[in-house]
C-alpha cells in the first residue's frame, strides 16, 4: 500500500496540539505561547482569533 503524507502547516499542527491538550490550562498556556514563537503575524492572529472562538464559554467560567 502507499503511504500516504499528509503535510500540515504550523497554523494547524498548533490547532491540532491545543484540541488535544485542552484539558489542562498550564500545558495549554505552554503549548499556546511556544506556538507563538513559530508562527508569523497574520497565524498569530488566526490562532488567537480560533482559541478564542473554540474556548470562548471556557474562559468566562
Amino acid at each position: 500500500m502507499g503511504e500516504r503524507k499528509f503535510k500540515l502547516s504550523m497554523l494547524e499542527y498548533s490547532k491540532v496540539i491545543l484540541s488535544k491538550i485542552s484539558f489542562d490550562k498550564r500545558l495549554f498556556r505552554k503549548e499556546y505561547k511556544k506556538a507563538f514563537r513559530y508562527l508569523d503575524h497574520d497565524d498569530r492572529a488566526a490562532l488567537r482569533h480560533w482559541v478564542r472562538a473554540q474556548w470562548s464559554i471556557i474562559a468566562v467560567t
